[in-house]
């Protein structure tokens, strides 16, 4: 296990147990559909980053509350609800290493159980009876559903730009990352500079979660990954290390590389000579810089918060956003 990770586990291990007892305890279907299509998703090996970063959030801003895990459940019915949907639109066969759940109880089943994470997460937001923080989810569902909408109508676009991606992984997964860190901040009680800064760590931490996730799916194995490499590709989904090296490449290497981008069914060595290109035209390692960048804007963000064990997690979150394999 990476040493950064296995630290990280070690100094919120109380934080994780909680939210899992949460996040069973708050789930409340009465359908046995629901639950067992909601629980493959839910408790399949997720990283709780999303509720983690919640609760963090709250108590480097002061929280001494006894609903933070409660709340923070919230932002992890989001973020199932989003996987159900995407794997069904992206008719993906894997997910955290299982198959995907429309695979197992059928598309329709998926959809609706993905209705109802959506519906709970705003049921538990507005039973905080703080406007701000009902705010901060329903807007979350808003703008996740319009980066998805924002991806589907660019699906197999060869001449998706940078700023079209950065606006897409903004919605659909910054956005909530970046809303999970402003309700803590909320719930705490904090002032406008302490939510000001969670908010930009929350979003700089966003983007570059993606953009190492996006890399993964040409720089990792299968096995670690929990899906498919080249999943990304095959579902028409330009990211940025394609992007910027399909404008660095030469004529000839550009037209072939839209050759595969158009394919749906490139074969491995096919798939093995893109990454070449990717590398050989410096798309992995743009893509590694760029997020390194956003990471140290992150880090930067929480230095206004006195020293502190949670100061130290929520830096340490963000650095191994870079070094993570799955």
């Amino acid at each position: 296990m990476n040493v950064k990770k296995q630290k990280i586990l070690v100094m919120v291990e109380d934080d994780l147990a909680g939210i899992e007892i949460a996040l069973k305890e708050n789930l409340n279907p009465y359908l046995e559909l629901v639950s067992e299509t909601a629980s493959h998703i839910l408790f399949s090996g997720g990283k709780r980053l999303r509720p983690l970063l919640m609760i963090l959030s709250a108590r480097i801003c002061g929280y001494n509350g006894d609903q933070d895990k409660k709340i923070s459940t919230s932002f992890e019915y989001l973020h199932a609800a989003t996987l159900l949907h995407d794997d069904l639109v992206d008719d993906a066969t894997l997910r955290r290493g299982r198959k995907a759940a429309h695979l197992i109880w059928g598309n329709s089943a998926a959809v609706l159980v993905g209705d109802f994470l959506l519906a709970r997460a705003g049921a538990i937001a507005t039973g905080t009876d703080i406007i701000e923080v009902i705010k901060v989810v329903t807007d979350i569902i808003e703008e996740m559903s319009q980066g998805e909408i924002h991806q589907l109508i660019n699906k197999g676009n060869i001449d998706l730009s940078e700023s079209d991606y950065f606006e897409v992984i903004k919605r659909k997964t910054a956005a909530l990352i970046q809303g999970a860190c402003h309700a803590g901040a909320i719930i705490a009680g904090a002032s406008e500079k302490e939510k000001a800064a969670l908010i930009e760590y929350g979003y700089m931490l966003g983007i570059a979660f993606q953009m190492i996730d996006d890399l993964l799916d040409y720089t990792a194995e299968t096995k670690d990954l929990g899906k498919e490499t080249g999943a990304d590709l095959r579902e028409g989904k330009l990211t940025l290390p394609v992007i910027y090296s399909l404008a660095k490449a030469n004529s000839s290497d550009h037209s072939w590389m839209k050759e595969i981008i158009k394919k749906s069914d490139f074969s491995v060595n096919e798939f093995e000579h893109l990454k070449t290109l990717l590398l050989k035209y410096g798309g992995i390692e743009y893509t590694e810089k760029l997020a390194e960048e956003y990471v140290a804007k992150a880090i930067d963000s929480v230095l206004i918060f006195k020293p502190s064990k949670t100061r130290d997690t929520l830096q340490m979150l963000a650095e191994y956003t870079l070094s993570r394999k799955e």
